[in-house]
């Protein structure tokens, strides 16, 4: 019994570690699939696609506009008293009567100066539009998760590079005890040493900090549960820090003229001059055909001999097919129209600065990114070379310090400008890259590591 329990106990400490290393790999996220998680699960996505299927129905109830308008309609009555026999046309007195009437009618606009096909273009553009804000709120998802990516990598970094320095004090705090065991330093350079490595034990736990926090932002921007145990994957970004091409401010302009800002802009100019030429329409004349079809049936009426007058023959014989045409001509309607035309053409010219605010501003954002990008590429470039400083510098100073020539002052120092260079250079790294994403946005180009 015992071995058997033994058994099935490693079996279920297995299956729990093949299940652990399973959500494990399975928990490794990419920007690639942080993207696209947050586009189908973004509660804002969500409600600007219902916008896009409202206005899909408006569309479509436009579209059917253009059919004729049909309806029905069937009745029944009892009259007592006097009444009128709708056959004859005479008066009935004190008796009762049932009559049946049913019609069908159908009427459709043939003239209405366009109303029904400029609708229809406008619902059209409507719809674009609404389509066009779905992908602009992609589109700043995508940036916001890119930037809050690569600000765990930032994180990440600076704790590694926190860790090892905390390490290598460490080591040296080892070492200092036995020089100061031989006499080689006073024990007030390791009293230095040790208040050193406390120091350099708060910076690890302060990047621990801001590792967690980093990772807190990017689960609530994917509208995710904290989990400890979420991991993002370490892409290799080497090659974008070799050299800086550089980007011209205006090429990077041009592709960015298919973005869903400017392109929704550009579809509400579209719409604004589609609703001025219908408003305009409002001012000809209306056209209309109108057909019907009826019949009806009284128990008042009589065949010529006086027998009674069957209900179905006298739906056949009262049949009372119409058609007709109406004309309406608009002549004054208290200025309605004409300031509906104003107003429609106020809007179009705001509508107008609209675009060209946006194209401004667009402008301007990629002028600062282009300029970003390069600032922080020659910066990154300069924190690279103060890293191979201080490392050179720093060698030499525990060299120094180990062979008792330096005190622990000067040690603590050359080790805090280290970490300060490497924590420098780190931040710059990633900014650098931040603003190339930023760029590869504009261009619209998929944001990818």
């Amino acid at each position: 019994m015992q071995v058997s329990a033994i058994k099935h106990t490693a079996a279920v400490a297995l299956m729990t570690m093949l299940m652990s290393l399973s959500l494990t790999a399975q928990d490794v996220w990419t920007l690639e699939r942080c993207i696209e998680y947050a586009w189908a699960n973004n509660l804002t996505v969500q409600k600007q696609n219902i916008e896009v299927s409202r206005s899909g129905n408006q569309l479509m109830q436009d579209k059917l506009a253009f059919i004729p308008s049909l309806s029905a309609s069937l009745g029944h009555n009892l009259n007592w008293g006097r009444s009128v026999d709708l056959q004859n046309l005479e008066i009935i007195h004190n008796k009762l009567s049932q009559s049946t009437s049913a019609s069908a009618n159908a009427s459709i606009y043939l003239l209405d100066g366009l109303s029904k096909l400029y609708s229809l273009r406008s619902s059209r553009k409507s719809m674009e539009i609404s389509i066009q804000e779905v992908e602009r709120l992609k589109g700043e998802i995508s940036v916001s998760i890119a930037q809050s990516y690569l600000q765990i990598l930032l994180s990440q970094e600076i704790l590694t590079a926190a860790k090892e320095s905390f390490a290598s004090i460490s080591e040296q705090r080892d070492r200092t005890a036995l020089l100061v065991e031989a006499g080689s330093q006073p024990y007030s350079s390791l009293l230095e040493i040790e208040s050193q490595l406390a120091s350099e034990r708060v910076q690890v736990v302060t990047a621990q900090n801001q590792v967690t926090a980093n990772t807190l932002a990017l689960q609530q921007l994917l509208d995710l549960p904290y989990s400890a145990g979420f991991r993002i994957a370490v892409p290799d970004i080497g090659a974008a820090l070799d050299t800086y091409i550089g980007e011209n401010t205006e090429d990077v302009y041009a592709s960015a003229q298919s973005l869903p800002v400017i392109q929704s802009a550009r579809l509400a100019l579209d719409k604004g001059d589609i609703d001025l030429k219908n408003a305009q329409g409002q001012y000809w004349p209306k056209i209309s055909l109108s057909a019907s079809y009826g019949t009806f049936y009284s128990s008042s009426s009589y065949s010529p001999d006086g027998s009674t007058y069957p209900f179905f023959e006298q739906f056949r014989d009262n049949i009372n097919p119409s058609i007709s045409i109406g004309l309406s001509i608009p002549i004054f309607n208290n200025w309605t129209v004409r300031t509906n035309v104003k107003n429609a053409r106020l809007s179009k010219q705001s509508l107008e600065l609209d675009l060209r605010i946006r194209q401004q501003e667009l402008y301007k954002e990629i002028q600062t990114a282009v300029t970003e990008a390069e600032t922080y590429f020659r910066q990154m470039e300069a924190a690279m070379a103060n890293v191979s400083s201080m490392e050179e510098s720093f060698r030499y100073v525990e060299e120094k310090f180990n062979a008792g020539v330096l005190n622990g002052t000067d040690y603590t120092v050359a080790r805090t400008n280290l970490f300060k260079a490497r924590s420098e250079y780190i931040q710059a790294k990633y900014q650098y890259v931040f603003q190339l994403k930023i760029i590869d946005y504009y261009k619209g180009l998929p944001l990818t590591l």
